[in-house]
């Protein structure tokens, strides 16, 4: 039994006479009969009263007609999902990031994002950047946003995209000497107690700043460690040291707290999205394309890597033989 079948019995139903219901559908009237005396006998009932009046549905044809509606129905479903699917509005995407990103871009990225994909499930999780790169290279994310290229096993499968670069500001409480400052040399930040990203949480920043710093600081070792942003500007508001952290810091608005820029200029390493190469997901690539009308960074770099990436795809394999 085919769909079709579904539909001629429906259409009998409906217009209780064959020849309104095969002129509805487009056919003729005996394949019609034919077709609709087919399904009687698959079914092994009789499921319409042929009388004079018309054409009416048995107790047995009435039963089937309801689950032919519902069966019908379900088949029309299932292929509007599966378009949505295939358009990436519907699925799940699941990202892993560190902090510093809630600030920006996230928020417009996501935003937008979540906007025109309401139906697709995201699944955030906060990590650090060592974190979240293992995770999308085993196949837990599939985006990962962090501080510096993701460094490991199995990165070179994975394709990264800088989204924001920034610089470093430090953050001290209204009582601190600092406070009234525009600027702190980088110099006078050795002297401080200094509070920090922890190097094992973000690496690429640890090791940006002891270049900077150089080998002789021991300010970086003495320092107070924090997973986030937000804890740094904490504990600079309890008068616990200097907090330094990117720029994008000053996007949070407290009272008790001040920023300074150092001097000279420290560039941090970029925020990087990266995702893995072989990912042809519908969801991932709807989401790329918000990133990049967000991510001013991202230029025609992600439309280069995609490019390369769908004509290897589509490329011939050549014949060795």
């Amino acid at each position: 039994m085919e769909s079709r079948h579904l539909r001629y019995a429906l259409a009998l139903a409906e217009h209780q006479h064959f020849g309104r219901a095969a002129a509805s559908l487009g056919i003729a009237q005996p394949p019609l009969s034919t077709q609709i005396a087919a399904v009687e006998r698959e079914v092994g009932e009789r499921l319409f009263d042929r009388t004079p009046r018309g054409v009416f549905p048995t107790a047995a044809g009435a039963a089937f007609l309801a689950r032919a509606r519902r069966a019908l129905g379900e088949m029309t479903a299932a292929a509007v999902e599966a378009g949505r699917a295939a358009r990436g509005e519907t699925g799940r995407l699941r990202m892993g990031f560190i902090g510093s990103a809630l600030l920006a871009p996230l928020p417009g990225v996501l935003g937008r994002f979540r906007r025109s994909r309401p139906d697709v499930r995201l699944d955030l999780r906060e990590m650090s950047s060592p974190e979240a790169a293992a995770a999308l290279v085993a196949g837990e994310l599939d985006v990962a946003v962090g501080r510096g290229a993701p460094r490991g096993a199995g990165v070179e499968g994975l394709v990264t995209v800088p989204i924001g670069a920034d610089h470093l500001v430090a953050v001290v409480g209204v009582a601190h000497p600092f406070a009234g400052r525009a600027e702190i040399q980088l110099e006078q930040l050795a002297a401080e107690h200094l509070i920090m990203s922890a190097p094992e949480q973000e690496p690429a920043v640890a090791a940006h700043l002891r270049s900077h710093f150089g080998p002789g600081t021991t300010a970086l070792d003495a320092a107070t460690v924090s997973r986030d942003v937000h804890t740094i500007i904490g504990l600079a508001a309890c008068d616990v040291g200097v907090g330094l952290g990117p720029a994008r810091m000053r996007l949070v608005t407290r009272k008790d707290i001040r920023f300074c820029d150092v001097v000279p200029r420290v560039r941090l390493p970029d925020l990087q999205l990266s995702f893995r190469a072989a990912d042809d997901s519908p969801v991932l690539a709807a989401f790329l394309d918000i990133v990049r009308t967000n991510c001013a960074e991202v230029g025609s770099l992600l439309d280069d890597i995609l490019a390369d990436r769908q004509k290897r795809t589509i490329e011939p394999v050549p014949d060795r033989g």
